[in-house]
């Protein structure tokens, strides 16, 4: 299988809104790129070469000394074909870059993101195809996996822009970068003074170690295969690597319990990349999941206890999670859809997704500024009506 293709949220696919979506009109400031210039020196380059980059938008007022630095996602690559393939745009290659559009957690408008508005926003390009997490060089292809140098050198660069006074910063990251960020989190408050507040967020970013519908482990094989090509293990948590191999302390949930840092899990208990690459991946296509993998409606009542079965273990390790440690915060509810920080109608639109009438955004918000205490759990599916479900 070429896993070229599942580069998750911002992946290839069409999808369209349903169950209460609403049409947006943004207008939020489309912000260009800034390649890190030290990056080639410092070997902090993409696959295939290219000096890594990233976006910023300063704060003003009371967010002036604050930072919120957003790690892209984008799946991952686990083999030199797939890595090749990357290359060829700006997943893996600087030279394919433009300037992005900052919206939902990175807004800049009040009424949109009413927490983080005024601070400085910060995009990191994700272009290693290892979660920021690789370290090495492929002699055959000339592949350059260098995730884990692009994360220091773009840290140590926005500390020099002034990071480095910050008064408050939040790390935050979606799909593989949500786990990007679950991977750095810690290296990301060891940056910063002792008084600075420093938490981590990582939306759709708990891709949970399961059988698939076939009875294979479809993502261990392709988190394998990134580990192992890339070079990840020497870059991974020494807490979890003494006591596991190298691709389990890749998987979040042998992760999350460890982190030190205050930590918010934001994630659909339906998560539809695990659903259309993990629990029934393409090879599952001929058979009877063909049509349930592309739409929850489409599933009968055995599959859907399937998909219930895998929300049980994802609660399961969200509960785990918060009681290690009262600093958490957590957010699952019963949706069909991945990454819910990086859309404004699921941010903090009006009809935004909520459990017990709490929106994703306020939720985040209540937590990082200790406002009050965020354990939230959804009821199972079919009950929750707030969903901004997604499918094919």
């Amino acid at each position: 299988m070429n896993f070229s293709l599942l580069i998750g949220f911002l992946g290839l696919i069409l999808i369209k809104w349903v169950d209460g979506g609403t049409n947006y009109t943004n207008t939020d400031a489309m912000v260009e790129l800034t390649l890190v210039q030290s990056a080639v020196a410092k070997g902090a380059v993409c696959l295939d070469g290219s000096p890594a980059g990233y976006h910023l938008q300063r704060g003003h007022g009371s967010g002036a000394n604050n930072w919120l630095v957003d790690l892209e996602g984008g799946g991952w690559c686990n083999d030199r074909d797939s890595c090749m393939s990357r290359s060829t745009f700006s997943l893996g290659s600087s030279k394919y870059m433009d300037k992005v559009l900052f919206s939902a957690i990175l807004s800049n408008n009040s009424d949109e993101n009413p927490d983080f508005y005024n601070w400085n926003r910060v995009r990191v390009r994700y272009c290693d195809g290892a979660s920021f997490a690789g370290e090495g060089y492929d002699n055959v292809s000339g592949l350059y996996f260098r995730g884990q140098r692009i994360w220091s050198a773009v840290m140590e660069e926005l500390m020099d822009l002034g990071m480095n006074s910050s008064q408050q910063a939040l790390l935050s990251g979606c799909s593989a970068g949500g786990l990007a960020s679950i991977l750095h989190c810690d290296r990301f408050r060891s940056i910063f003074p002792l008084q600075t507040t420093v938490k981590c967020l990582a939306d759709a970013g708990l891709f949970l170690d399961y059988v698939d519908v076939s009875g294979q482990r479809t993502l261990r094989d392709l988190y394998d295969g990134v580990v192992t090509l890339q070079g990840v293990a020497q870059n991974l948590p020494k807490r979890c690597i003494s006591r596991m191999n190298a691709t389990s302390c890749f998987f979040p949930e042998n992760l999350v319990n460890g982190i030190e840092t205050p930590i918010f899990l934001l994630n659909a208990a339906y998560d539809t990349w695990q659903i259309q690459n993990s629990i029934a991946p393409i090879s599952a296509e001929e058979g009877p999941w063909k049509s349930c993998r592309l739409s929850y409606l489409n599933c009968n009542s055995s599959q859907i206890e399937f998909l219930q079965e895998f929300r049980r273990k994802m609660t399961r390790v969200g509960e785990n999670f918060y009681q290690s440690k009262s600093t958490n915060g957590l957010f699952i509810n019963s949706c069909f859809t991945h990454g819910q920080a990086v859309l404004p109608d699921t941010w903090y639109g009006d009809n935004s997704p909520s459990i017990a009438n709490k929106r994703i955004a306020q939720s985040v918000g209540d937590w990082y500024f200790n406002r009050s205490e965020v354990k939230l759990i959804d009821c199972p599916y079919p009950c929750d009506r707030t969903c901004h479900n997604l499918v094919l």
